[in-house]
């Protein structure tokens, strides 16, 4: 952004922040809205959670999480990482959500001027689009899921090159107590061929970018991934273990997958069977190419990323319900304006608003 950019900028937002002084506070209800973090740290699979709108918020729950993290794996030897430039002095405050509910220190209202410019970017126009806000979403995830790639390499980088073998990859311990009987997606993610398909350039060992793929391959821009995701679902589709799919193995398994990612809501009212048959039976001749009344690992092909939704899927229906409820015109995207009269919209829990059982009113980062 040009020096004249920004002086228009800081123009604008004055006078934005002069118009919203003078007007009443209008969603706040009444009642002060403390903010609190939410540790998002966990040892096993779990529904996808969003994560923070704010860089700094996602710092702070970084660092409880680490803190967490070094506890239960007794890290003594793992270096400090640099500090970012907007990262806090933790000695400062005692809590991080103090800290977060002091305005002196963070100001919602400032955040949000602050990160506007750096949303709108493509174009710069003074409006964040759905497409602006689902690549900051992205961006804040990308940067979330590679520090807990790093962290989890720390702990199986047992020779402390930088790489990960094989041989120096253990399952994780949910994995381990399932047993040697258990089967489908849980117990075929860690195995060797999966390990072989994230090795991108052949040599044997996992880098960073390469472990990162490993254990998020529905992310992963590795052809070899998506072939071994397909491979996997008909592993776990396949229940007559004939090595494909059938009509009836796709339908109670994966269609469903299907129609909830293109409806982007799952939709919990009772749907018959009789009444999903027909789309489910023309998006199987579609996919199945050869036309043998089976579906190969190839053929699922088509539809790996909606059966494995990517981060970019959860960025953008993020998005779209942060625009959902700051869009106070309906022209489908933000100002400056209505960003800074809806905050909680960014600093709150995205799907729902509980209420403690003293009362008190908390949100939480997502």
């Amino acid at each position: 952004m040009g020096k004249a950019s920004i002086l228009v900028y800081i123009v604008v937002a004055a006078v934005v922040l002069l118009f919203l002084y003078h007007s009443p506070e209008k969603h706040s209800g009444g009642r002060h809205r403390r903010l609190k973090l939410r540790s998002n740290f966990t040892l096993a699979p779990s529904r996808h959670q969003a994560v923070a709108f704010d860089p700094l918020v996602a710092e702070l729950e970084r660092h409880r999480e680490d803190k967490e993290w070094e506890k239960q794996h007794a890290h003594t030897e793992v270096e400090s990482a640099p500090a970012h430039e907007s990262q806090p002095e933790w000695e400062d405050f005692m809590d991080a959500e103090d800290y977060l509910n002091d305005e002196d220190k963070f100001n919602v209202t400032s955040r949000l001027i602050l990160l506007f410019p750096k949303i709108d970017v493509d174009p710069t126009d003074w409006f964040v689009t759905e497409h602006e806000l689902t690549q900051w979403n992205l961006l804040q995830a990308q940067r979330e899921v590679l520090h807990r790639t790093q962290r989890e390499m720390e702990l199986h980088d047992k020779n402390h090159d930088g790489f990960v073998s094989f041989s120096e990859y253990d399952p994780p311990s949910w994995v381990q107590n399932a047993g040697n009987e258990s089967f489908g997606y849980d117990m075929g993610w860690w195995k060797e061929e999966h390990f072989n398909a994230s090795d991108a350039d052949g040599d044997g060992l996992l880098n960073l970018n390469e472990f990162n793929d490993f254990l998020h391959p529905a992310d992963s821009k590795n052809p070899k991934l998506h072939q071994w995701l397909c491979k996997e679902e008909v592993r776990e589709r396949d229940t007559d273990r004939d090595g494909k799919v059938n009509f009836k193995e796709f339908f109670h398994g994966l269609f469903d997958l299907v129609r909830n990612y293109n409806e982007e809501s799952h939709n919990d009212t009772y749907r018959s069977d009789n009444s999903m048959d027909t789309p489910a039976r023309v998006l199987f001749s579609q996919l199945d190419k050869d036309g043998d009344g089976y579906l190969s690992d190839v053929e699922l092909l088509p539809i790996i990323g909606k059966l494995h939704p990517s981060e970019h899927y959860y960025a953008k229906q993020q998005a779209d319900y942060i625009i959902s409820q700051a869009d106070e015109d309906k022209d489908g995207r933000l100002t400056l304006t209505e960003m800074i009269e809806n905050p909680y919209v960014f600093y709150s829990a995205i799907f729902n608003d509980d209420e403690d059982e003293d009362g008190d009113y908390h949100d939480e980062f997502r």
